[in-house]
């Protein structure tokens, strides 16, 4: 299993065309259905702040480059990140979980 997380920061003025790309990009995976891939997107108590996370099985290609609402989604997020840096998908080692970030056994 891979975890990947982007974490950005947005001006007040996009979160709402953020939240909708996410939305939108969310209505995609459901309808693709990608195998061994699960995505969850959170906006942050502050509001402009987001954490996106991506769970991938082992040997599950990353769907998302495949998928237009998610490139969409990307080029909207990083047309809307505050800061020097572009955000940048950086893989974590889950260390403890319960009930999230598992490995989904096969059916």
């Amino acid at each position: 299993m891979s975890v990947l997380v982007v974490q950005f920061r947005v001006d007040p003025a996009d979160v709402a065309q953020v939240q909708a790309a996410l939305t939108a990009m969310c209505e995609a995976l459901a309808v693709e259905q990608p195998a061994g891939t699960r995505f969850a997107a959170c906006k942050l108590a502050d509001g402009v702040s987001f954490l996106n996370i991506l769970q991938l099985d082992e040997g599950a290609p990353n769907p998302l480059p495949e998928i237009p609402a998610a490139r969409e989604f990307q080029q909207r997020m990083i047309a809307c990140a505050l800061g020097d840096e572009p955000p940048t998908a950086a893989p974590v080692t889950v260390v403890g979980s319960y009930g999230l970030l598992e490995e989904v056994p096969a059916r």
